[in-house]
């Protein structure tokens, strides 16, 4: 068993690194914008801000559901079936269309409920531009989404990734041409911003089009198939669940966020500090995740069921390596860390504070991705998301409530709560994955 867990251990790394390379892509869009805006004052920095915490749980929904796609094509191509995959992944585009345009109408209905929930006036009323571009966004982002999925589970995951690359680094200087007007075009400024980025990630998506449609190396993948409702439903069936997990897991977050609100301006300060460095951590176990994930179905799409648990194993493995080794750096070098952001005593102190916190939540967390990943590769979503969700609500936020006034810890008492959370959370679903991999290895039909 050792020997076939580490045998794995190589292909789960290579798998994973070019899917949280296109994730930290995902989020560089933004990024660019905080930055390239920067010189306009905190008006523009702040409508960025307010739009992105919007924004980034629909990123969540269609990353989650949309990641169905990727199990599906794993499942086919484990059982040499090269002949479906072209029609999953043409009714897996179309999904991606709809979830795409029903995401973009569903965020700008929700504009008119800004005000009423007392945000700046002089924010909201110079966002509007960039609110409804960042709506468009979600159509290309949607249909991106989905190619790379597919491309990751037909063993080609970094061409996945050079598409999201590529939406980044075409932002850049349209970025630079609408915000502040090159020649011809107009100084947009925030509205450029917005117009720069559903530009940028509309070109991406040509591109990908482009060479699905000519390259060779995609001669097997753009075979004519008739785009299925059928499978279009199955792959919405399957992902519901797990984008509703990722919009759950993100709104816990953000409501520890105003938790640690209550202690003051100083610990939301520490507490954004490590975050900025907790969501960079966060990156590798949701790659193993959907890593291990397409490894799972594609062996068993090939019936191969005795390679089940050593494939979880070595994702538990390499998640746990690497996160293991950032908590030792994170108890060891925390408050250097956080130096490196901010020079102010106090801050740098909460934020140390919350490092020693993070560092054995990094243990949960990796054996919990991991084996949540594994029961999505089994096409089992619905139990390990409500398992989830009881994790980061009533289990995570009230135990964090607790640490951090009962107990007087503070501000890292509130994450303190996510420890024994993701702990159990793990437990359960390692419990879930031994006894359907059981009763697989008894019945492969089940």
């Amino acid at each position: 068993m050792i020997g076939a867990i580490w045998h794995e251990v190589p292909g789960i790394v290579g798998l994973a690194l070019p899917i949280v390379m296109g994730l930290a892509a995902s989020t560089l869009i933004g990024v660019t914008d905080s930055v390239m805006l920067a010189p306009l004052g905190p008006v523009p920095l702040a409508a960025v801000g307010l739009t992105g915490a919007v924004a980034v749980l629909f990123y969540a929904a269609i990353y989650g559901l949309l990641s169905a796609l990727s199990v599906r094509i794993g499942a086919a191509w484990g059982a040499g079936q090269g002949l479906a995959i072209p029609g999953i992944l043409r009714s897996g585009l179309a999904l991606g269309l709809l979830v795409g345009v029903g995401s973009a109408l569903l965020m700008a209905a929700l504009w008119p409920l800004l005000p009423l929930l007392g945000q700046p006036e002089e924010v909201v009323s110079a966002m509007r531009g960039y609110w409804f571009w960042t709506c468009a966004f979600l159509i290309p982002f949607s249909v991106l989404t989905a190619f790379k999925s597919a491309f990751e589970a037909a063993d080609k995951p970094w061409l996945g990734t050079a598409f999201a690359f590529l939406g980044v680094a075409i932002n850049v200087p349209l970025n630079y041409a609408l915000i502040w007007g090159i020649g011809p075009l107009p100084q947009l400024g925030l509205t450029g911003a917005g117009l720069a980025s559903f530009l940028a990630e509309t070109m991406a998506l040509g591109a990908a089009f482009l060479w699905w449609g000519y390259a060779p190396s995609m001669r097997r993948l753009r075979l004519r198939r008739r785009v299925a409702l059928s499978e279009m439903r199955l792959t919405f069936r399957e992902g519901v669940p797990l984008g509703a997990m990722y919009v759950v897991e993100t709104a816990s977050v953000s409501v520890a966020t105003l938790m640690i609100g209550a202690f003051g301006t100083v610990a939301l300060a520490g507490n954004q500090v490590a975050q900025a460095v907790g969501g960079v951590l966060y990156m590798l176990p949701l790659g193993v995740a959907g890593a291990v994930a397409i490894r799972v179905a594609q062996e068993r799409g090939a019936q191969n069921m005795g390679a089940l648990r050593p494939i979880a194993l070595a994702a538990v493995a390499a998640a746990g390596l690497w996160l293991v080794t950032a908590a030792v750096v994170l108890v060891l070098q925390g408050e250097a860390i956080a130096r490196l952001v901010t020079d102010d005593p106090e801050v740098v102190a909460v934020a140390a504070a919350i490092f020693l916190v993070f560092a054995p939540m990094q243990i949960s967390d990796a054996v919990q991705s991991a084996m949540l990943g594994s029961l999505r590769g089994l096409s089992d979503t619905t139990w390990p998301a409500l398992v989830s969700a009881i994790a980061y609500w009533p289990v995570a936020l009230p135990l964090g409530y607790a640490f951090a006034h009962w107990a007087q810890m503070g501000p890292s008492g509130i994450w303190a709560g996510y420890i024994l959370a993701l702990a159990g959370a793990g437990a359960a679903l390692t419990l879930r994955f031994w006894r359907k991999t059981a009763l697989l290895a008894q019945s492969p039909s089940v």
